[in-house]
């Protein structure tokens, strides 16, 4: 199993596809990797030789911010929005949708599931206009 930026990528993928196990690595920058390295993207990680293994984690340790570092990054930029007061800041601390996605329906996976309020709805034994 070969390791790359401290994460095991499967052994029987492609390689194109393994690469996007690493966080911060999408199909698309997955084979630009594979092309500065110039290995075969249809290759399964398994018969990856030991210096085509080395060429890539190199590329990815110079050219990339991935994982741990890629996670501090994105942190330490919703924290410095919460600090200085910015409606997005605001947005990430209330639990909100950040990019102008309506609220009125359709936020139940930021929001969480329904919690129920006392006194809504039609009330029981009143006539319907």
């Amino acid at each position: 199993m070969a390791r790359i930026a401290g994460v095991d990528i499967p052994k029987d993928k492609r390689v194109e596809v393994a690469l996007t196990y690493l966080y911060g690595i999408g199909p698309v920058l997955s084979k630009k990797i594979l092309e500065q390295t110039s290995v075969n993207p249809d290759t399964r990680v398994r018969d990856l030789t030991d210096d085509e293994i080395n060429r890539i984690r190199e590329v990815i340790d110079k050219g990339y911010k991935v994982e741990g570092d890629l996670r501090k990054e994105i942190n330490f930029n919703i924290k410095r929005l919460i600090e200085i007061g910015s409606y997005r800041g605001l947005r990430h601390r209330r639990g909100l949708p950040v990019r102008g996605q309506r609220t009125k329906t359709n936020a139940r996976t930021k929001r969480g599931p329904r919690k129920t309020v006392a006194g809504r709805g039609r009330r029981r034994g009143m006539a319907k206009k």
